[in-house]
């Protein structure tokens, strides 16, 4: 095989594939041309594994699949390949290789030509075998910076690219309601802003590299009762249109993303594969989307086996495809033969089919796929010799230097400073004790959609695939000249006691503590955080807390290092700690990340996305509350964070002051400006983070205390000063009011200049004034900063 492999065609191609014709025309002139058996296969996927040889993928099999044949099934065409990096190691070249001779064997067996869309997961990197794996989506948030999170999602893209992967399964734009979840480290935050903002930068970065961006889940997964994976959301449509929904409507009216996948649970009894209100009336009714609304995996089948709104398979594939479903992932089973029966007994008209098949055609097209010049073969397999695949075998690197370093800029700018006494930077220790379960765990650094804690904990016998320096090797090169002594004293969840008598007494002979605790990533229990890794309450899973406790009272100085999928109360550890620093499964360079804070070689900038309880049962609670779901004198349960959302120190001090505001009145259509100077007062070179968070004394619905509408990171040398100026469009106020649609009201309102949601530091009050207004989709949906050096005084 050469890799010149390409579509056949001649001077007389069908219209379709003429990409010099209008799009519309090509998908009509394709649909006009097909059966119903050729139209339903473009609407369903495959799970499929590549071959580590080379070869064909082959089928995958689930306990929720039946096996599939694809002798039988190619014939009429396929629309999608599940995951053929993604479902066991292969060599990434290999790989390519095995998925180009799939798209050949597609494309030779059906009679238009038409190769497969191939999709893989992407929320911490591309997950296949040897791919480099960046910080999950919670450390994303922690940065508060969506340049470099833009910049992480365009070489994960281009990885994906440059192998014949199409499109990507992230990010997630679920907002936090409940830290139990175990899902909370793929998402980004508790506040709607942050994640649609970081969650934008995300979906930019991955479509600038060609790869459609899937957002996830629409909507409502992060709000399931008790923070249990796939239970009910019980949220009325305020909280859904004001906190859920937000971040999905700017992804795709900034981003530019091209799919959207639903969500497997259901609110008020409606579940959301069979919502068409949710997938027509709103995504493309209102919202304008285009593109393609994609099943979560066996999501349609939940229809009948899980919601109980379906009779049969048909009733199902009937459903979800009336409700906006296009595609079936991620293998056939209602969309096959079940929905062809439907057809021709009445139940689904085939203009349904029509409606979603011409999308799902749209985006191929748009894809290049349907071109008479389409190759399948990938950009890292250009050129080479396609008969020798032991030669191929090592070529293609997708943990390049330069994915690091970016992996590195992450994870450093993501490392969150809870507390500090002044021990920390660490000078030039002489004895450490290095203490916890995840102290020489090299994978700690890793999420649970990272490809070794996915696939790679199934194939013990296969190396990890990428460089993983665990904290101990990080540390004993950061401080070379120090005694470090390892002491496991429990282990993440085994509730093991009886090392932390060792533990204790390595304390006891050295000048400091490090103690390395958190979480160990997993699926559907298999881990303390992840896919169906819920927690019963936010106490440190296993044995933790008393050997935390047991650190605390050895009377050394104990640094707390966390390396965790959510956030966990940590008892009197939250006051009793020499210093905190939160890491949120940082990735390969996370170690040295870490290492960097504690040795003051990196000055920390990162901030919390989530707040950090005080008590471990007092979920679910984040900072978007209201009066209400504040502390008081009627209840004996005190919600009150022992780290508020954005929180975050530094090795250096910063001073805010001269507030200005340009007038405290405007019209409910019109806008305030602010400007403030934020100087370094300290000794070196820091980062603030300004935020802005709204307040609205009086509405006409209950309102959350305070919301963040803005924020910008701040770097400044020392004795630096940088005025930063804000324009804070009226629009930002707005809210969801008692029929159902989003207003600006007139009245108060407080804009406040805070280090965090419970650190405000200049407050302007202002006047909405005017008619109340009625806003749509199309509103201002930022307070834009800008920064200029300060006047010298």
């Amino acid at each position: 095989m050469t890799a010149d492999v390409a579509v056949e065609t001649t001077p007389e191609a069908p219209l379709w594939n003429d990409p010099d014709r209008p799009l519309t025309a090509r998908v009509d002139a394709l649909i006009d041309a097909m059966t119903l058996d050729e139209k339903i296969a473009q609407l369903y996927g495959v799970w499929v594994g590549a071959s580590a040889d080379g070869g064909e993928v082959a089928p995958h099999q689930h306990d929720m699949e039946e096996a599939v044949d694809l002798d039988a099934l190619l014939p009429s065409g396929l629309g999608q390949l599940t995951r053929p990096f993604g479902t066991a190691p292969v060599d990434p070249a290999l790989g390519a290789l095995s998925l180009l001779r799939t798209q050949s064997r597609i494309t030779a067996a059906n009679r238009f030509g038409i190769p497969a869309v191939a999709h893989e997961e992407c929320l911490a990197g591309f997950a296949a075998w040897g791919a480099t794996a960046y910080p999950v989506p919670l450390s994303w948030g922690a940065t508060f910076d969506p340049d470099v999170v833009r910049r992480m999602a365009a070489a994960i893209g281009r990885d994906m690219r440059s192998v014949g992967v199409h499109q990507g399964l992230a990010p997630v734009l679920d907002v936090v309601r409940d830290a139990r979840w175990g899902r909370v480290e793929e998402t980004i935050g508790e506040d709607p802003y942050l994640v649609g903002t970081i969650g934008t930068a995300y979906v930019q970065g991955l479509e600038s590299a060609g790869i459609v961006a899937t957002l996830k889940h629409f909507v409502g997964y992060s709000a399931s009762r008790a923070g249990r994976n796939l239970a009910p959301s019980p949220v009325g449509p305020r909280e859904r249109a004001d906190v859920l929904l937000p971040p999905f409507e700017m992804a795709i009216r900034e981003g530019g993303a091209r799919s959207v996948m639903h969500s497997y649970t259901d609110t008020d009894g409606v579940p959301a594969a069979a919502d068409e209100s949710l997938l027509t009336g709103l995504l493309r009714d209102t919202w304008g989307f285009d593109g393609t609304v994609v099943a979560d995996y066996f999501g349609i089948a939940f229809l009948k086996i899980l919601h109980g709104v379906a009779d049969d398979w048909a009733d199902a594939a009937g459903a979800a495809l009336k409700a906006g479903v296009d595609i079936e992932l991620p293998t056939v089973k209602t969309f096959g033969a079940p929905l062809a029966e439907a057809v021709a007994d009445g139940r689904v008209p085939e203009a349904l089919i029509d409606r979603a098949l011409r999308r799902v055609l749209g985006q191929k097209a748009v894809l290049g796929l349907l071109d008479p010049d389409w190759s399948p073969v990938p950009p890292a397999l250009a050129g080479a010799d396609l008969d020798d695949p032991e030669a191929l075998r090592g070529t293609v690197d997708l943990d390049r230097p330069e994915n690091r370093e970016l992996a590195r800029e992450l994870a450093e700018k993501a490392v969150v400073l809870l507390a500090n006494d002044g021990t920390l930077p660490l000078a030039a220790p002489r004895r450490i004790a290095l203490v916890g379960p995840n102290a020489t765990e090299a994978t700690a650094v890793l999420g649970c959609y990272s490809f070794p804690q996915h696939v790679g904990v199934q194939h013990p016998d296969v190396p990890v695939g990428i460089d993983l320096p665990t904290l101990r090797e990080t540390l004993a090169a950061e401080f070379p000249d120090a005694d470090i002594t390892v002491a496991r004293g429990t282990g993440v969840d085994d509730g093991d006691l009886s090392g932390i008598g060792e533990a204790v007494d390595a304390a006891g002979r050295a000048d400091l503590v490090i103690a390395v605790l958190g979480d160990r990533a997993g699926l559907f229990g298999r881990g303390t955080s992840g896919e169906g890794c819920d927690a019963e309450s936010l106490a440190l899973p296993g044995a933790q807390q008393q050997l935390l406790d047991a650190l605390l009272d050895s009377g050394t100085p104990v640094v707390t290092v966390l390396l965790a999928g959510r956030p966990y109360a940590l008892g009197r550890a939250a006051a009793g700690s020499a210093a905190i620093v939160q890491s949120f499964f940082p990735g390969v360079a996370g170690t040295q990340a870490i290492a960097g804070v504690l040795s003051g070689r990196t000055n920390p900038s990162g901030r919390l996305p989530v707040s950090v309880p005080r008590g471990p049962g007092s979920q679910p609670a984040t900072y978007l509350g209201a009066r209400l779901a504040q502390a008081s004198e009627v209840s004996n349960v005190d919600p009150t964070p022992a780290f508020g959302f954005g929180h975050g120190l530094t090795y250096t001090s910063f001073a805010w002051s001269e507030l200005a505001v340009d007038a405290r009145e405007a019209g409910t259509d019109g806008e305030f400006g602010l400007a403030l100077t934020v100087r370094n007062t300290g000794g070196r070179p820091g980062t603030e983070v300004v935020q802005l968070y709204l307040h609205d004394p009086v509405a006409s619905v209950v309102q959350p205390v305070q919301r963040l509408v803005g924020y910008a990171r701040v770097e400044l040398e020392p004795g630096e000063s940088r005025r930063v100026r804000v324009t804070v469009p009226a629009d930002v106020a707005s809210f969801t009011g008692r029929d159902g649609h989003r207003i600006v009201e007139p009245g108060d309102l407080e804009l406040r200049l805070a280090a965090s949601s419970t650190d405000a530091r200049l407050t302007a009050t202002v006047i909405l004034t005017g008619p109340e207004r009625r806003v749509d989709h199309t509103r201002r949906l930022h307070a834009v900063f800008t920064q200029e050096p300060a006047a010298r005084p």
